[in-house]
């Protein structure tokens, strides 16, 4: 047998069939004997809605969907919680005979809301906060990720009903803008979700650290101290103090300490006291300017290096020199000439100096005339 449908027999049954509000529901009636009598359909307030294909009643949500000796079905849009109920089917035999078929109509639960997360929460307190959602039937549901109570309230209405969660929980500063969200169940909803999502605020303390600018300070130069405070509120005041002073070095919301020109007197141990509504919070910074052996810069690094290849490459081109110029000295050429040939076998200087006249003379015999 169909859902939503009434079976006329001997004895009625009762079929229900559920329905979301603003939705559509259907009520068939079928009879296997008519017995040459029309069907009808009727309200929970015994109103008749429909005489066989004949509409009773003015209300045009409600349609006729077909209508034959066996059967008469109709139809309703846009149901409101006020359309629940039994319909029933009747057949005017003798006797007459009745089925009723009750319709159930779901409250969609409105999205939910979170309350008590509208100011900022102190750290190590308990938060406390609340979901509620209205309009829902049944009861609707709600979820947390953490531990709840829930109550339930009828509405006004008498129909619908409003559901409240509450979650208590210890706050960390680690829960600062986290994201609490609190989700609605409903077999309304059809598979969907409806869910509300904030953002936890929590005060903690602060924290704080002294980073010098440049990092490595010599004597001569600018410092800037840098008092890096941390929390939630920001620290808004900064005292700067120098152990052994009496006096405070600066009290304002400047959190940087400057020394326009290092000198050795400034070496010591400089303390920053941050502030903020949540407490107070120290760091400390042991300044030594008499350092005596200063880590380099990157730039003293930079030309250190750029001399070093230097100097190689020129040790290079040295030795390059030296080397070729043993290599040429060995390699000379000798070289003879002809002006004294002939002189190497004469037995003194006298025969020497004929004989190479005499071998200058070889080849062609040339004659001079002198008249």
């Amino acid at each position: 047998m169909p859902p939503g449908s009434a079976s006329l027999s001997s004895s009625p049954r009762r079929q229900d069939e559920t329905v979301v509000a603003g939705g559509t529901v259907v009520l068939k009636c079928q009879v296997e004997d008519p017995d040459d009598s029309s069907l009808q359909w009727s309200n929970p307030a015994q109103q008749t809605l429909y005489f066989g294909e004949k509409r009773a009643l003015r209300d045009n949500r409600i349609q006729l969907e077909r209508s034959t000796p066996n059967e008469l079905t109709i139809s309703i849009s846009d149901v409101v919680l006020a359309d629940e109920g039994e319909y029933t089917c009747s057949i005017f035999t003798m006797p007459v005979r009745t089925a009723k078929a009750l319709v159930t109509v779901l409250g969609i639960p409105q999205k939910p809301q979170i309350f008590g997360h509208e100011q900022p929460i102190d750290e190590e307190k308990v938060a406390r906060l609340i979901c509620r959602s209205s309009g829902s039937k049944p009861a609707a549901q709600l979820r947390w990720r953490k531990d709840t109570v829930t109550e339930v309230v009828e509405d006004p209405n008498g129909k619908t009903f409003t559901v409240t969660s509450r979650v208590e929980f210890r706050v960390t500063k680690e829960d600062n803008e986290v994201e609490v969200t609190c989700t609605v169940d409903h077999e309304s909803l059809q598979n969907s979700e409806r869910s509300t999502t904030q953002k936890l605020q929590v005060h903690y303390k602060p924290t704080a650290k002294i980073e010098p600018h440049p990092q490595y300070p010599r004597e001569g130069e600018k410092l800037q101290l840098q008092c890096d405070g941390q929390g939630n509120p920001i620290p808004q005041e900064f005292l700067w103090e120098k152990e052994g002073s009496d006096a405070p070095l600066q009290l304002s919301s400047d959190s940087v300490l400057i020394f326009p020109f290092l000198n050795k007197s400034d070496s010591g141990t400089y303390v920053c006291t941050a502030t903020s509504s949540m407490g107070s919070v120290v760091a400390k910074y042991n300044l030594d300017v008499s350092d005596a052996s200063p880590v380099p810069s990157t730039s003293s690094t930079y030309h250190a290096m750029i001399g070093g290849v230097v100097a190689v490459i020129v040790f290079l081109l040295l030795s390059l020199l030296i080397v070729l110029g043993h290599y040429l000295i060995r390699h000379k050429g000798t070289y003879l000439t002809h002006e004294a040939k002939g002189s190497d076998d004469a037995p003194d200087a006298d025969t020497a100096i004929i004989n190479a006249e005499g071998g200058q003379a070889g080849g062609d015999d040339k004659k001079e005339y002198f008249i």
